[in-house]
């Protein structure tokens, strides 16, 4: 009896120890902003339910990314979360630094809440899943209702087609209004959302690049019908120029993903509250402009507490909402769709219920499988080729066939 009773001290002590270690239990969450806003507001019930302690760490978009390339290469320095955008999807599940979520958690379970286009972005070559989505970019456009209010500028005549766009943005320039930040965010509209069945943005299904073909051809051709009218303001994105732009009507529109909703409203350009609309892209197109996925690096070693936050965030109808309503990220998980917060007026866009225009783009995208060249072809493509076509009038033919050597060479051995 004198045993029995010390083997159950022991094991109460046990089972007591073990509880004290999960609720000490501390993890980090690596991201970008504006992540940190969010969870601000989402980690203290977490915290609270599962006893697991989050810190995170905030980089801006292009250093955390930069950061996290090193952390898998090493195997070393990466949080036991990670944000991945949708970008750098693909590269980073082929390093092989990615825990296979499908095999070790079984996430497979959960793919019908999902945006399927979004859902197949986060998968290997293995077919099996490396990233969850936790919120998506359908692409819209974002613009300033007084300004075209005062051109005579109709929003529905203006997105009509590519023709219509530029005639608003001449109309604009009479008013000193600039039509877009830079023409370069309109080769990307069309890149991104015109992509054909068997292709992904860059790549065919066998791994060869397509950036001669008709579809980087229109997109170079319209981006420098725009800068030669004059109709840009020659803008990089993420610029201080860009922000001051926002504030003070330099442009009157911008090609972008829901998520820029929540970053005008918050802390680009809080004061223009009211002024904004947000339509469908141009020339009836449907496409995402970003979105970004949960992860967890192998290097880590407080994997099972990794999946328990991530569950928490992606597949946890109130807490998408929720991140949805903080920063305007928009749901990955399709479950949301019909929630009464969609119906909702936004002050910021004039009382429109923009969030049905968000729900609309998102559930007409097509899946666009990543390739792990992408990143690569992207670089070559946006920031060389369109770059050299724009500022310099380099040749479009030219600019796309030296673009695709340069492809071929650099993604030959990944």
């Amino acid at each position: 009896m004198k045993f029995k009773t010390l083997a159950l001290t022991s094991a109460v002590a046990l089972g007591l120890a073990a509880t004290a270690t999960a609720a000490d239990k501390q993890i980090r969450f690596d991201g970008f902003p504006d992540f940190d806003s969010s969870l601000k507001v989402l980690l203290p019930d977490f915290e609270k339910e599962s006893g697991i302690k989050v810190d995170y760490l905030m980089n801006n978009h292009g250093d955390h990314h930069t950061k996290l390339t090193t952390n898998l290469a090493t195997g070393s320095g990466a949080g036991d979360v990670i944000v991945v955008d949708v970008e750098k999807i693909g590269p980073f599940v082929a390093s092989g630094g990615l825990v296979n979520l499908s095999e070790q958690y079984g996430a497979d379970k959960y793919q019908e809440r999902f945006a399927p286009y979004a859902w197949a972005q986060g998968k290997g070559s293995d077919g099996d899943v490396y990233g969850i989505p936790v919120d998506l970019g359908p692409g819209v456009m974002y613009y300033r209702t007084d300004i075209f209010e005062k051109a005579g500028i109709d929003v529905e005549e203006a997105i009509k087609d590519w023709d219509s766009y530029i005639a608003a943005g001449e109309k604009l320039k009479e008013q000193n209004v600039q039509l877009i930040a830079s023409a370069a965010d309109v080769a990307q509209a069309i890149i991104f959302t015109t992509v054909p069945e068997g292709e992904g943005l860059y790549f065919d299904m066998d791994g060869k690049p397509v950036v001669t073909s008709e579809r980087f051809v229109h997109a170079f051709t319209v981006a420098k019908e725009i800068r030669d009218k004059g109709l840009d303001g020659r803008i990089l994105a993420w610029s201080n120029e860009w922000y001051e732009g926002f504030r003070n009507g330099t442009f009157a529109t911008q090609l972008s993903g829901a998520w820029l909703l929540g970053h005008l409203n918050n802390w680009i350009a809080p004061d223009t509250a009211g002024m904004w609309g947000v339509e469908n892209l141009p020339d009836g197109i449907y496409g995402s402009w970003g979105g970004s996925f949960l992860s967890i690096p192998t290097q880590s070693s407080n994997q099972d507490e990794a999946w328990q936050l991530i569950e928490y965030m992606t597949t946890d109808r109130d807490v998408q909402l929720k991140h949805f309503e903080t920063i305007a990220a928009f749901p990955a998980n399709t479950t949301t769709y019909d929630d009464d917060l969609f119906q909702e007026e936004v002050a910021f866009l004039g009382g429109q219920k923009a969030r049905l225009v968000f729900a609309e783009v998102a559930q007409n995208i097509k899946p666009v499988q990543p390739a792990k060249g992408d990143h690569v072809a992207r670089s070559i493509i946006l920031e060389n080729a369109l770059m050299e076509v724009l500022d310099e009038g380099k040749d479009i033919e030219t600019a796309l066939k030296e673009a695709e050597r340069l492809i071929q060479r650099r993604t030959r051995n990944m």
